[in-house]
């Protein structure tokens, strides 16, 4: 057997920890790896953040001192989401990491919180040219990363094509699907104006799948409906909308974002309408399983295209399916234990 020490962000509930890892662990242990799952923030943290939106620094001064506690039995061979230990710098981390051989893996430009921090500031960039191999989900941090390690694969966010039933009876009103959290909402707020002027033009109801009491946060003109998101109906949830939508800001930390909603609409059989931003140009075929769109006039046109043709939205669901295997667990499951294995254990 081999020992792997995967040691992530979040536990289950935390959306990059759970697709990047979690996913993963059935496969990595049939594989023989000996998996030991460490999250850095557990216990309800996500849930307690996104219910009152407050960052404890009692509760992640706390963590961090479990993880250091922790660190002396891990094993010789790392995964890491990330960083080991947040907030410390580069110097300080590779105290624990000397000896050992370790993999990182990037779903987000994690380098802008770091941003204007000189004792952070180039810490990833450390981690990257110390790592036995680098991990990333779309090709904005491929083009980052590589010139400071060569030893770089690209796995996008991906879903168990399994968990998505291919028949399910729609919502009787044409409904448009969001699926995020909290956090992400922000971005939904951001296009609020855009979102308005489709509900002029068009009759829709927009599914937040997310949090019910961000009904709260209800943009004013827009038709929505908010319901909890839970890993048990997240998949029928999405199957039963019309089409989906990712809305994004062009700015650095949008740019290297994971296209992770387009590829749950794909996997649902959902077209959809998304900012031409990052990894989105990649997933989504313009006018082949959805639209890109940047103005108001775009956005409006293509729900309005989307709703009125039957034909085009059947034909759409049908190429987004089929697409859904190019971000499965089922096709990067061997990509995945082949990298492993050959960056830490060969």
């Amino acid at each position: 057997m081999m020992r792997l020490d995967i040691c992530t962000r979040y536990d289950r509930f935390g959306a990059s920890s759970r697709c990047r890892y979690y996913l993963y662990e059935d496969a990595l242990r049939e594989a023989g790896f000996d998996v030991r799952i460490h999250p850095f923030f557990r216990g309800g943290y996500l849930k307690r953040l996104y219910a009152d939106g407050v960052k404890s620094r009692l509760h992640a001064g706390m963590t961090l001192l479990r993880r250091l506690a922790e660190l002396p039995g891990y094993g010789n061979a790392l995964y890491v989401e990330y960083e080991l230990l947040p907030q410390l710098p580069w110097d300080f981390e590779a105290r624990f990491l000397k000896n050992r051989r370790f993999v990182l893996n990037f779903d987000d430009n994690v380098w802008e919180k770091y941003r204007n921090r000189p004792h952070l500031e180039k810490k990833y960039d450390q981690l990257v040219r110390r790592a036995a191999g680098v991990i990333v989900a779309n090709d904005f941090l491929a083009e980052q990363l590589l010139p400071l390690q060569p030893n770089l694969v690209k796995i996008p966010t991906v879903v168990d094509l399994n968990s998505y039933p291919e028949q399910l009876e729609k919502f009787p009103r044409f409904t448009i699907g969001w699926i995020g959290t909290p956090v992400t909402y922000r971005y939904l707020e951001l296009h609020a104006p855009v979102l308005r002027k489709m509900a002029e033009n068009t009759e829709f109801e927009l599914l937040v799948i997310a949090r019910r009491d961000l009904a709260s946060r209800a943009l004013p003109g827009v038709p929505m409906r908010f319901i909890d998101w839970s890993p048990e109906t997240e998949a029928r949830d999405l199957c039963r909308c019309h089409i989906g939508i990712m809305p994004l800001t062009d700015d650095p930390f949008s740019r290297g974002k994971s296209a992770y909603k387009l590829i749950q609409y794909q996997a649902a059989g959902l077209p959809a309408i998304a900012s031409p931003v990052g990894e989105n140009r990649n997933v989504i075929r313009n006018g082949e399983n959805g639209f890109l769109a940047t103005t108001p006039h775009e956005w409006c046109r293509a729900l309005e295209q989307l709703k009125n043709d039957s034909a085009l939205r059947q034909r759409m669901s049908g190429a987004a399916r089929t697409g859904a295997g190019a971000y499965s667990l089922q096709r990067y499951a061997p990509v995945l234990i082949d990298f492993l294995k050959r960056a830490l254990f060969s």
